[in-house]
């Protein structure tokens, strides 16, 4: 088995930097030049990230960090702190980097008492990536779905059906959701943009995760929260409004390994429904011996398919500097790239100029 990738700490918090950079979050860029020069100089981060500086890449340390911080700022814990963070109704000023210093310098116990905690922001905007596939695993079978979503988290994906979504040409969903996606789909090479054409009709879901989140507690609400990036108000008003969604819509996520929970799930064909097995960055989180597991469960799933009782894999996955959509579908086992997008799901590239249709090996 591959061993897990790990950087030096200053590797690790540089690519953070510059991919918090890429994705828009200048806050989180000038404060990760901020934490590496005072790694440097032996600093209080230093003194907080060292100890777990051989950590794999995956791990997310420097989000880790980041999160337990923007965590103390939502609770009103680190005022100064909260002055730069629009989240918390502030603004980035020249300050920011000495601010956050000496709030890790004053808060440093709680900061660390939450550095375990895996990062989990439930980006609801990878719904607008996900609802094309579902669109397209509709249409393709002619059934409801019955959507099971692994490392689903607080299930906020799970509900995507009950979000809008308008390409300008097709639309899904609710159209009094609170949760809007207008827009969001760009073609690739004057390609079509996505047919969000129905019927859709999603007549089961569920989800796993090690470590799911409740969303009808405050404390799940904020761990949310925290975990998104401060300066992205408009990613935290689509969570908020997320949350409004989950409170009338159910969707139970299971605390289970996912290839264990995919595999009793996938023991027998379930007959009238499009069975698809959605995920979404989650791959680089999962063991060697959990993804075989989940590999072998959809082989075994996929040589039971019938038309009746189809099986689809749907996944977002990183691909470089952003994700791909892929989706195998069983009977047959074909696999096809639909789209690229941006690890927090929007703007979504649909289409791809490597889209080649072929089999499909789990």
């Amino acid at each position: 088995m591959t061993r897990p990738r790990s950087l030096p700490l200053a590797d690790t918090l540089d690519h953070q930097r510059r991919a918090c950079a890429r994705a828009g979050s200048s806050l989180y860029a000038e404060l990760l030049a901020g934490i590496a020069a005072d790694v440097e100089a032996g600093g209080v981060c230093a003194k907080v990230l060292g100890p777990r500086a051989g950590e794999p890449l995956a791990s997310a340390l420097a989000l880790r960090f980041l999160g337990a911080v923007h965590r103390l700022v939502l609770e009103g814990r680190a005022p100064a702190l909260a002055a730069h963070y629009p989240s918390a109704g502030g603004r980035p000023g020249p300050g920011l980097v000495a601010d956050f210093l000496a709030t890790v310098a004053e808060l440093r116990p709680a900061i660390e008492d939450r550095l375990d905690e895996g990062v989990q922001t439930n980006e609801v905007g990878r719904s607008a990536v996900l609802a094309p596939g579902y669109a397209l695993v509709a249409r393709r079978s002619g059934l409801p779905l019955r959507v099971l979503e692994l490392g689903a988290s607080a299930g906020l994906n799970l509900r995507w059906d009950r979000y809008w979504y308008d390409t300008g040409e097709t639309c899904l969903g609710d159209p009094d959701s609170p949760v809007r996606f207008e827009g969001a789909w760009q073609p690739v090479g004057g390609g079509p943009l996505p047919d969000l054409g129905g019927p859709v009709e999603v007549a089961e879901r569920a989800g796993c995760d090690r470590n799911p989140i409740d969303v009808g507690t405050e404390d799940g609400r904020l761990r949310l929260r925290s975990f998104l990036w401060p300066d992205q108000v408009d990613r935290l008003a689509r969570l908020e409004a997320a949350f409004a969604v989950a409170a009338r819509v159910p969707a139970p996520v299971d605390a289970a390994d996912l290839g264990a929970w995919a595999e009793a799930r996938l023991a027998e064909p379930v007959e009238g429904v499009a069975t698809v097995v959605a995920h979404t960055i989650v791959w680089q989180y999962v063991d060697g011996p959990s993804r075989d597991r989940l590999r072998a469960a959809l082989r075994r799933a996929g040589e039971r398919a019938t038309p009746d009782a189809p099986v689809a894999w749907l996944r977002f996955e990183p691909a470089g500097a952003v994700g791909d959509l892929r989706l195998t579908w069983w009977p047959g086992g074909t696999e096809q790239v639909l789209a690229t997008a941006e690890y927090h799901g929007v703007p979504v590239y649909w289409g791809h100029a490597r889209s080649a249709v072929g089999t499909a090996s789990p």
